[in-house]
């Protein structure tokens, strides 16, 4: 199906913004023109909507302005989803359910991720930043991952996912250190158990630092911190969004932000 005058398109408008990011302002101005395109047709949807009600059977009332709720740019050719998000977590549940471990240790990791295995695997989740979540089978804690919580080889099934490029940046209100992802990775391998199991996910690409979002690694480097360890199976969500399970680290290497998910055991 082709694309609608003005409907939002996630591959054109990605390329788009890549030929004209080095243009000062540029993307401020084009996010601004497409906002302000995209609630013009909002407005004249409304008004259309606003004339078939009257002529429909009167449910609700009809709509009035002062309670509009606009959702923009979500007319798109197909379901929006972040690539990053969506596969490492289901990645990793599809893991723990194969492993079915008396407990999982989560440490930071997406919330979603958590909350979904804790249906099938008792899960304790810590953060720095604490989440009050209240669900059967989920325990949330404080922790620090450069100070974690756990006697040394304690933790059986272990995962810490798009997290360890964090820590150090300040970004979470963490302290700024340049060695803190290092220091975090060296926590990880302290507490795993021996023959256990570690879910590890962060960017990967040309390593370089992006502050304060993130940091970007080599494959190469993610291997060297985790010296000890045996890779037990190897994944990638590259530029493109697609998932590669027992994919190339070469490739992996080749992309400008791509998510390596590694299943690491002792």
């Amino acid at each position: 199906m082709t694309p609608s005058f003005g409907q939002y398109n996630p591959s054109i408008y990605k390329t788009f913004k890549k030929l004209i990011k080095r243009i000062p302002f540029s993307i401020f101005i084009y996010d601004s023109l497409l906002y302000m395109f995209r609630y013009f047709r909002y407005a004249a949807a409304f008004s259309r909507f606003h004339k078939a009600a009257k002529r429909a059977r009167d449910r609700f009332g009809l709509p009035k302005w002062k309670e509009r709720y606009p959702c923009l740019g979500e007319d798109t050719e197909t379901t929006f989803f972040d690539s990053h998000y969506i596969y490492h977590p289901a990645w990793a549940a599809r893991i723990v359910a194969q492993i079915q471990p008396a407990v999982h240790i989560d440490i930071s990791s997406s919330l979603t991720f958590c909350s979904i295995v804790s249906a099938f695997v008792p899960v304790e989740f810590y953060d720095y930043r604490p989440a009050p979540l209240d669900l059967e089978n989920l325990n949330c804690k404080h922790g620090n991952l450069t100070k974690l919580p756990f006697a040394g080889e304690s933790v059986e099934s272990l995962s810490c996912m798009h997290v360890v490029e964090h820590i150090g940046l300040g970004r979470y209100g963490d302290p700024l250190d340049p060695d803190g992802d290092v220091k975090a990775i060296a926590e990880l391998k302290r507490v795993l158990a021996k023959g256990g199991s570690l879910l590890f996910v962060t960017p990967v690409g040309t390593p370089k630092i992006r502050f304060n979002a993130h940091r970007i690694y080599s494959c190469e480097q993610i291997m060297s911190y985790f010296n000890g360890l045996h890779v037990e199976q190897f994944a990638l969500v590259d530029d493109n969004g697609r998932l590669f399970i027992n994919a190339d680290p070469s490739y992996a290497n080749r992309q400008e932000y791509g998510c390596g998910c590694w299943w690491f055991k002792k």
